[in-house]
This record gives structure tokens, C-alpha cells and sequence, in this order.
């Protein structure tokens, strides 16, 4: 067969996985819960510039990109400045705001009122120049489209939020708004309240980050039992003077999930939160609900 033919049909694959993606949870059944569903995610989903290679950047896709090859859960960091939030990965400003992101998000579910996006909103970096709390300016930021945020406490199922954005919350708030996500050890795996989550990301062996990753899938595979399940593939290795090196981790771990899930069909993964997701990789996930 031609090369031409064979980058041809490539194409046509690609675009058919991410037609597809825009759709994935129409077909589902609207009584499931979230925490029994098999979810792409993204970390650092604003995260795409850097000003030193592997420092920074975990996504090449845009987020309405991501929504697009299927992608569910979108974790997104929010430096709160001027009453405002830019979109940060740590000290790095991302080239956007929350409101370009929610614009983006709600955009795509008027497209496809089938489908739901649970979105965690964690502050990141230092605040600056604000005369006002984090929730504040959240619930400032939000008002536009405040129908379409679901801020219940417990894990809905598909039917409640279909489409709608899930706050998954990072940040401390008086009010109880959200699945309350605030109780989280830094760089460990750790089971509370409604969450189960392996997010340890500084990696000194990238095989033994691999082993974590496989033990929370296959703990995914035996049931939810009413919680949440996350599993960061995410995380960087340490090089000198502490630089971090973000693909070191993502580019064989990508490719370990890559290969692990299809010897492992129909078993549930929960919510594989990636760096540098494709729409194979996603549409590896987002099949397995069926």
C-alpha cells in the first residue's frame, strides 16, 4: 500500500475518533453514576506553553480539542489576580482566562446537551492585587452561566448533569458548593470521603509511577463503591538543580496505558487524568463505558 494511501487512512481514523469523542456519553444510561464510569482527563488542561522545554507544557490539544477527542474531566489551575483568574501552571501564566475556558466548555456542551464535563478549579501560584476571596470571584465569574454549573456535594449520576459542568472543588469555600476535593495530600494516593486518588508526581523511577498507575486501574476495575476515582498518570522527574522534566514521565507511561488497556477490555478505569492526551488515548478510555 502507498504511503500516500496509508497517511490517508490515518487521517480518516483520526477525525472519525474525534467525531466520535464529541458524543461518547449520549448512548450511556442517564440512572450511572459518575464514579462507575470510565472518564478521560487531562491535568494541567490550560497548561500548553513553557518557557523552557518540559517544564511547564502538559497539553498540545486546546481545550476545545480535548472536549472534542472525548475528554471529560478537565483540571484547571487559576491564578486569582485582580479579581480575576489567570490560567497558571505554577509561576507559568498559560495565555488565558477562566472565562476563555468557561466560554469554551459551555460552547461545547450547547453542542452536545448529551454529554457532561466535571471540572476541578484549584488556585495556583500567588494571589495578587485582589479585593475580594477566591470563591468570590468565582462566584463572580460564573453568575453568566450559573444554570449550567452543577454544585451539588455528592457524586451525580449522568442523567442530573448532562449538559452541565461538575465543580470539582480544589479551593477552600465556607459554603459547601461542589464535590469537595480540598483534603488532598500533596504527591501521594490517599482515599477521603467520596474520592479515591493516585496523584503522586514527583517521580524518581518512571517504572515504579507506572505501578501506581496500574494498581489504581485495576482497583478501578473491581467498582467504585460510591467513590470517585482519579488516577494521574501525570507527573515529572527531577533534573538538576530540581528542573522539572514533564515528558520524561508522560511519553512511557502514555505508552504503558496505551498498551495495558486493551489486554484489560470492559473493566472500568474511573478518571485517568493524562498529560499530553491524544484522541486514541481517550477514545482507549471513553469505549470501555460500552
Amino acid at each position: 500500500m502507498k504511503a500516500g494511501v496509508i497517511a490517508a487512512i490515518l487521517v480518516f481514523l483520526t477525525e472519525a475518533l474525534r467525531a466520535d469523542g464529541g458524543n461518547w456519553m449520549r448512548g450511556i444510561d442517564g440512572g450511572r453514576s459518575l464514579a462507575a464510569m470510565s472518564i478521560p482527563g487531562t491535568h494541567d488542561a490550560g497548561a500548553r506553553f513553557e518557557p523552557v522545554a518540559g517544564t511547564a507544557k502538559c497539553q498540545e490539544l486546546t481545550i476545545s480539542q480535548q472536549l472534542a477527542a472525548g475528554v471529560r474531566f478537565l483540571d484547571i489551575r487559576c491564578r486569582h489576580r485582580k479579581d480575576s483568574f489567570r490560567i497558571h501552571h505554577g509561576a507559568v501564566d498559560q495565555r488565558m482566562d477562566f472565562t476563555a475556558v468557561q466560554k469554551e466548555v459551555f460552547d461545547f456542551l450547547r453542542q452536545h446537551p448529551d454529554e457532561a464535563v466535571i471540572m476541578s478549579v484549584k488556585e495556583e501560584h500567588r494571589p495578587e492585587k485582589n479585593r475580594r476571596s477566591f470563591v468570590e470571584t468565582f462566584d463572580a465569574l460564573i453568575a453568566p452561566e450559573r444554570a449550567g454549573w452543577w454544585l451539588g456535594n455528592g457524586v451525580p449520576t449522568l442523567g442530573e448533569v448532562r449538559g452541565k459542568v461538575v465543580l470539582f472543588r480544589r479551593f477552600r469555600s465556607e459554603r459547601k458548593i461542589g464535590i469537595d476535593a480540598t483534603d488532598w495530600p500533596d504527591n501521594s494516593r490517599f482515599e477521603r470521603g467520596l474520592l479515591r486518588v493516585q496523584d503522586r508526581y514527583r517521580v524518581a523511577e518512571v517504572g515504579e509511577k507506572w505501578q501506581m498507575v496500574e494498581a489504581m486501574l485495576v482497583e478501578a476495575g473491581k467498582g467504585a463503591k460510591g467513590r470517585l476515582t482519579l488516577n494521574f498518570t501525570s507527573g515529572y522527574v527531577p533534573r538538576a538543580f530540581g528542573i522539572p522534566d514533564i515528558r520524561a514521565v508522560s511519553g512511557p507511561v502514555n505508552q504503558k496505558l496505551a498498551e495495558h488497556l486493551p489486554g484489560h477490555p470492559g473493566a472500568s478505569t474511573g478518571v485517568v487524568v493524562m498529560d499530553f492526551i491524544t484522541p486514541e488515548l481517550a477514545s482507549a478510555i471513553y469505549r470501555r463505558n460500552r
